[in-house]
């Protein structure tokens, strides 16, 4: 097994940086998210292709060479200690050929992103370094409570603090039973599509699943895929988060499909694109108890 690589607790004072693997960001969206950082006590300085532009194709923040080079950039230069990104979208996909993750993992130090970046997150935690899917920078402003701003704070800079990953949105049981392992997963579409790549990294523990605008047809076919190529085989549990924008249909296919496994497995947790996204670390071990939708982490030792 992979060792786990925890990186050092954030603290006032501390400079991040903000960047752009996929989609076009809107500025002044991105600029109340930085206050926000900047209200924890953080340093933020916004890495020059996050509001760029591509030349050619307005889905993407900036050209493909430009974004990963602006990512390596950042978690190399040692005056950062985490890297947030702007937003998800679209783009992830296009320039992990331009990134050396193995580069990357051997300077361990706190990435933030979800949904696309799900494909950034899935050969990270591979390599056993521990990453947070939470709200980006251009999106902490849009969290309508404060749980899920303060979800994300508490695990950057008091992660002792956080006690079970579920709370306080709570979940609800699907399949009884305890399970274990590194809490691995993300997005469902960009996991299905990582499938014959060089980054495809089927996981070995507890799995937590999100989407939006998938319907039931789509969730079903994403799902299939995955479980054709055998990515559940090793996994001990499920945590099904939210599947947003989307007809109630697809928690009925979500369950027809992963009931089977006969894994413990809990649904509706408050993971994914709806106004409470509450953080979870990717990579770090975890203990899914389903019958009490409980999720606890394990010690974020490099803390």
């Amino acid at each position: 097994m992979t060792d786990v690589v925890v990186p050092q607790r954030l603290r006032s004072g501390d400079r991040v940086a903000v960047v752009a693997p996929s989609g076009r960001v809107d500025g002044a969206r991105l600029a109340v998210g930085v206050e926000h950082l900047k209200g924890w006590g953080l340093e933020v300085e916004v890495m020059p292709s996050v509001l760029a532009g591509h030349e050619r194709f307005r889905y993407l923040a900036a050209d493909d060479k430009a974004r990963a080079e602006d990512l390596r950039n950042a978690w190399l230069d040692q005056r950062f200690a985490a890297v947030f990104c702007a937003r998800g979208g679209y783009g992830v996909q296009r320039m992990l050929e331009y990134v050396d993750l193995d580069e990357l993992v051997a300077v361990p130090k706190w990435f933030v992103g979800f949904s696309d970046i799900t494909a950034l997150h899935e050969p990270l935690n591979a390599r056993g370094l521990v990453t947070v899917h939470g709200p980006m920078a251009a999106a902490v402003e849009q969290l309508g409570n404060d749980l899920g701003r303060e979800r994300l704070r508490a695990l950057l800079f008091e992660p002792e603090t956080v006690t079970d990953l579920l709370a306080p949105a709570g979940a609800r049981t699907v399949v009884d039973g305890v399970a274990e392992g590194p809490l691995r997963g993300g997005n469902l579409a960009m996991l299905a599509s990582s499938i014959g790549t060089r980054t495809y990294a089927p996981p070995s523990g507890v799995v937590v699943l999100e989407d939006v605008n998938e319907e039931a047809y789509r969730a079903d076919r994403l799902l299939t895929q995955l479980l054709r190529a055998g990515w559940f085989e090793q996994v001990t549990g499920v945590v099904v988060g939210d599947f947003s924008e989307v007809g109630a249909e697809v928690g009925d296919v979500i369950r027809e499909r992963l009931e089977p496994l006969g894994v413990p497995m809990v649904e509706r947790a408050a993971v994914g694109h709806e106004v409470l996204n509450l953080a979870v670390p990717l990579g770090l071990p975890v203990r899914l108890d389903a019958t009490a939708a409980t999720l606890t982490p394990g010690v974020l030792a490099g803390s």
